[in-house]
């Protein structure tokens, strides 16, 4: 049987990424509340970041007392929740 094909991540450039990885560490500076759309999730993360483990590349969102670990590769944009 043949596999079902999975979409894959799109690429992106080191600035795209560098950009991304700026406003992120901006975000976590100012103790902004953000949200963030990541690849392959219909929902969107919202929340505040904890913290980001450069050993596992995952970016540390905590929200309501529950933290998500989102992997910096499938964060696709940074926005400001608009409430």
């Amino acid at each position: 049987m043949a596999k079902a094909k999975v979409a894959k991540r799109p690429t992106r450039d080191e600035f795209v990424l560098e950009e991304l990885g700026n406003q992120l560490t901006e975000a976590m500076q100012e103790e902004s509340v953000i949200v963030l759309t990541v690849w392959g999730k219909e929902e969107e993360v919202r929340g505040q970041i904890t913290g980001m483990d450069s050993r596992t590349g995952k970016v540390h969102v905590s929200f309501n007392g529950e933290l998500h670990k989102v992997p910096f590769m499938d964060i696709m944009a940074v926005n400001y929740p608009r409430d």
